[in-house]
């Protein structure tokens, strides 16, 4: 893909303010997050112990691993706690009436 090309992956309807869902584009899993802030995009595995961030908890713009419970900033994929010290990869999010595109390069 290039860099300018967006896929839709989701719509807003099924991504209510304060939830994260998985999607899966270009054989990665992404986690999608809508916070107060607007809709993120981040790799869905936690860079500390492999577990999926999709099954953790958004606490504003936090992301909370479910297995050890270190936290991510949704917006740019940084890593807030341990034992996480390994950022996330983030994706571009374009959000068109109801549909939410991400852009993801190699």
């Amino acid at each position: 893909m290039s860099n300018d090309e967006f896929v839709q992956v989701a719509s807003l309807a099924n991504l209510p303010q304060g939830r994260c869902a998985a999607v899966a584009v270009a054989d990665r899993e992404i986690l999608l997050c809508h916070t107060a802030d607007g809709v993120f995009a981040l790799d869905n595995l936690c860079t500390h112990g492999a577990a999926r961030l999709c099954e953790g908890k958004l606490k504003g713009n936090r992301v909370l691993c479910p297995l050890h419970g270190a936290a991510f900033d949704v917006r740019d994929g940084s890593a807030l706690s341990r034992p996480a010290v390994r950022g996330l990869a983030s994706y571009r999010v374009k959000v068109t009436g109801d549909a939410i595109a991400i852009a993801v390069t190699d």
